[in-house]
């Protein structure tokens, strides 16, 4: 958003904060925990954290839709731990928990949400000069209210990577420039699209 001068760097900055320091807030209201699940697909993992919160009257959801076979969900620690052997007799390859207390992109959240949400209204922000796509929706955000919505609903919703990057190679974009200390993003896109051209830096 800052690239697209949507946000100013120091109101970016802040909001970095300020969400960090919710979320840290939340994880000791709510604890949680979280896991990574490999070789299911999406439909499947959502069945069986239905599953588990079911059994356990616990919530337990879909966070983080990386790539195909690579997936992670979140929620109360006594369903993720319901969920980890009904996964596992599904054919996951792999079920390995996160070293996390907070329920990152789940129910847990919602306890911050307002205050972030207020936080939000009183950052000054503008259309972006460029599209921007959310994780959300997993499309464009093209206005001031939408990048608001967007930002206050990722606390608790599910971060759909794959759609978000199949919707930017639907619409033309081939190239993928990845900004940071390592190159995990261009590993997820490399899955979802082999023939995407990724450059790290």
């Amino acid at each position: 958003l800052t690239a697209a001068g949507a946000l100013s760097f120091a109101d970016g900055v802040r909001l970095v904060r300020e969400r960090g320091r919710l979320m840290k807030a939340a994880g000791e209201r709510a604890p949680g925990a979280m896991a990574a699940v490999l070789g299911l697909d999406a439909e499947t993992v959502r069945a069986i954290c239905a599953e588990a919160a079911a059994q356990t009257g616990q919530p337990l959801v879909l966070a983080n839709d990386n790539c195909e076979g690579q997936l992670v969900i979140s929620g109360d620690r006594a369903a993720l731990e319901a969920a980890l052997p009904l996964a596992t007799a599904r054919g996951a390859k792999r079920v390995i928990p996160l070293a996390v207390s907070v329920a990152s992109h789940s129910p847990l959240m919602e306890t911050i949400t307002a205050e972030f949400r207020e936080t939000l209204a009183n950052t000054p922000l503008t259309p972006p000069a460029v599209p921007i796509v959310g994780n959300v929706q997993a499309a464009p955000l093209n206005t001031v209210d939408e990048i608001r919505a967007e930002l206050g609903d990722q606390l608790t919703s599910t971060v759909r990577w794959t759609e978000s990057v199949q919707y930017m190679l639907q619409h033309g974009i081939d190239t993928f420039v990845e900004l940071g200390p390592k190159d995990v993003l261009s590993g997820l896109i490399k899955r979802i699209d082999r023939g995407a051209t990724r450059i790290t830096l």
